[in-house]
């Protein structure tokens, strides 16, 4: 009976995740119509082709190579990193190194609080609303203070985190289809995606908290004591670098809630031990990190959030589609205190959320617009690298549309693969990942969106993705031999 109860669970679960990139699929066709066929249809599509067939080619070599040997699987997973890791450093000497939005908060005000000045003046400054963000600048701080203040530092860091993704994708994907070939396949569809690893420019925490969260999902799937202690780590410190650290949990409990407490028909009462560990030892050292941060006088609200409402004001906006706003942003005033700001905040939300109500059909078209803008339409991470203050604007679209085929590729065969996993045996270990991707989507339906924002789950829709190339590519393999 408990058996059964997790069988229907599993597979609504993977229903919900075919009509979710079912949906990103269409969402993408509709958005590289209008964008990209609108002018030079031509060149656009022979673009998308060719990087299509080139990826097709490579993904043939790859699978065609003997998974047998050790170190010859070493040696190509290495070879796809150290060809990566080149092209990465070289993306970051054709990019200004001038750091903006968010970022340039990080890199300026680290300098201010390493020479003692305050990073808050008013309880409404930046660091005073979303005082979460102090964790990352304590380790822009820290990468100053060993190396000195040159962005190259961080960069060359960036990089560095992003090899290690791959590898961890790779770990993972070995971890639950027991496929090595198919784990190759993963590591090349995230490496061609530009919109993917763009932001290594910047300042960026979401490479660093992406990959202390996989090594979380690869500790859990270890299923041991001592996994889940050291998962509780790296959770704690993934969060206070990269703060969705709830979603994460989320899928986490529910995950050992469902396959972990249900075991052979039985409950197994050791899950509830060990989530509970892990999720004693986050708190433990989030809240310690967070204290730590208010004795040092580096921040008086430590790592809370003390303006969660924003994210809920741009989110629920139907005029901008969730998107940042400056036209809302005009109607606050800046200098005002946190109180006053939050009780216009809340007023706001409120006015949002009646207009939405009037009409189903609102509430649908926000959440369809926010979906395509996360999910299916350019990241815009290049955007952020400001590509274009040194380069022409031809040579500037032909990157972004290089930019974005990368993420056609993967929302093609990530949408492949999510149908095949209704014929494939795998892990139950993969509802972790698919929990959690579930669990970030529909929450970022009702908070603000960014292309960028998907940087953190786009691991787990490569992981998808490697099951379509590794379907397709088989198929085409098979084929050819049997000429």
């Amino acid at each position: 009976m408990l058996n059964k109860f997790q069988d229907i669970i599993s597979k609504i679960l993977l229903i919900c995740v075919a009509i979710f990139t079912s949906v990103v699929f269409v969402q993408m066709i509709i958005y590289y119509s209008k964008t990209y066929l609108s002018y030079e249809p031509v060149f656009n599509v022979l673009v998308l082709i060719c990087a299509i067939i080139l990826t097709l080619l490579a993904a043939l070599v790859l699978i065609r190579i003997s998974d047998e040997n050790k170190i010859k699987n070493r040696l190509v997973l290495y070879t796809l990193i150290a060809i990566f890791a080149i092209v990465a450093i070289i993306w970051i000497n054709v990019v200004p190194s001038t750091q903006i939005s968010d970022f340039s908060a990080f890199w300026q005000y680290s300098a201010k609080a390493l020479s003692g000045k305050p990073i808050t003046i008013t309880d409404n400054d930046y660091f005073a609303k979303w005082a979460y963000q102090t964790g990352f600048l304590v380790y822009v701080m820290a990468v100053v203070k060993v190396f000195g203040q040159h962005i190259i530092a961080i960069q060359l860091l960036n990089v560095l985190y992003q090899s290690l993704i791959l590898v961890m994708i790779y770990k993972l994907v070995v971890k639950i289809f027991n496929n090595i070939k198919m784990a190759r396949l993963a590591v090349l569809l995230l490496m061609i995606d530009l919109d993917w690893f763009a932001l290594n420019s910047q300042a960026c925490n979401q490479y660093l908290g992406t990959l202390l969260f996989l090594v979380t999902f690869y500790l859990v799937m270890f299923n041991k004591y001592w996994s889940y202690v050291l998962a509780g780590v790296t959770l704690a410190i993934g969060s206070i670098i990269r703060p969705i650290g709830p979603v994460i949990i989320a899928g986490i409990v529910v995950y050992g809630i469902i396959y972990m407490l249900i075991k052979n028909n039985k409950f197994d009462i050791h899950a509830i031990w060990k989530l509970l560990i892990t999720l004693a030892i986050y708190f433990a050292i989030f809240s310690g990190a967070s204290g730590l941060i208010k004795a040092t006088g580096l921040n008086e609200y430590g790592l809370t959030n003390r303006d969660s409402e924003w994210k809920f004001v741009t989110g629920l906006d139907y005029n901008s589609k969730g998107v940042y706003d400056q036209t809302m942003v005009d109607q606050f005033d800046l200098n005002a205190s946190r109180s006053q700001m939050s009780k216009k905040e809340y007023q706001i939300i409120d006015k949002q959320v009646k207009f939405l109500n009037e009409s189903p059909k609102r509430w649908i078209s926000l959440f369809w617009a926010k979906n395509a803008t996360l999910w299916a339409k350019r990241s815009t991470a290049t955007d952020f690298t400001e590509f274009v203050k040194i380069h022409s604007a031809r040579a500037t679209n032909i990157m972004n549309l290089l930019a974005y085929v990368g993420s056609i590729i993967l929302i093609i065969f990530s949408w492949i693969g999510s149908l095949e996993l209704f014929k494939k045996k795998f892990s139950k270990r993969i509802y972790l990942l698919l929990l959690t991707l579930m669990a970030y989507a529909v929450v970022q339906l009702l908070i603000e969106v960014q292309g960028r924002y998907r940087i953190e789950l786009l691991p787990v829709i490569t992981i998808l993705g490697s099951v379509g190339l590794y379907k397709v590519v088989k198929w085409i393999d098979t084929k050819l031999r049997s000429r």
